[in-house]
């Protein structure tokens, strides 16, 4: 719980009472390991799903990932691809490591970078970028590109709900 306090920034305390309440819910369960408490969802309670949904859309990597790069100029589309989006997707695997984003257009790459920290500091994992142009993204027959094509994909949006078709100018 400690963790989750530094990373919250919220008192340990007030983490603790709060981790007290949604055990005692049933909608996470805490495990010992000597003195270090490991939180898990219960998979089982019926309303951990449609929570984590919600959750994930207001505080996770797809808002995260629209407001970070959502200043970045010269972006037509956003992907989120590979094992986050195959979780999103309720395929089965372990929890990523990571979130693997694919940018289309011709952004700045020195801005990209700098989203791409902004949004692996507030998401606590690695954000990693993959940039290619519309026309190589359309043309493309290359294994990369048809296994992204294959799996799971979950376009981000702009905060507001704009889609981020055509080129937006640097702000």
């Amino acid at each position: 719980m400690e963790e989750l306090a530094n990373r919250t920034g919220d008192p340990y305390q007030t983490v603790a009472t709060e981790v007290r309440r949604l055990q005692a819910v049933q909608l996470v369960h805490i495990d010992t390991a000597g003195r270090t408490k490991l939180l898990s969802a219960n998979e089982s309670n019926p309303y951990v799903r449609p929570l984590t949904q919600l959750v994930l859309m207001s505080y996770g990597p797809p808002l995260v990932i629209s407001e970070e790069f959502g200043a970045v100029g010269r972006i037509e589309q956003l992907m989120i691809y590979g094992s986050w989006a195959a979780r999103y997707e309720d395929e089965a695997g372990p929890v990523p490591n990571d979130i693997d984003l694919l940018v289309i257009g011709r952004p700045d790459r020195d801005d990209l970078h700098e989203a791409a920290l902004r949004a692996q500091q507030r998401l606590g994992r690695e954000v990693n970028v993959t940039l290619r142009t519309r026309g190589a993204w359309d043309k493309a027959s290359d294994g990369f590109t048809r296994q992204v094509r294959s799996s799971p994909l979950l376009e981000v949006r702009y905060p507001e709900g704009d889609a981020l078709g055509g080129t937006r100018e640097a702000r």
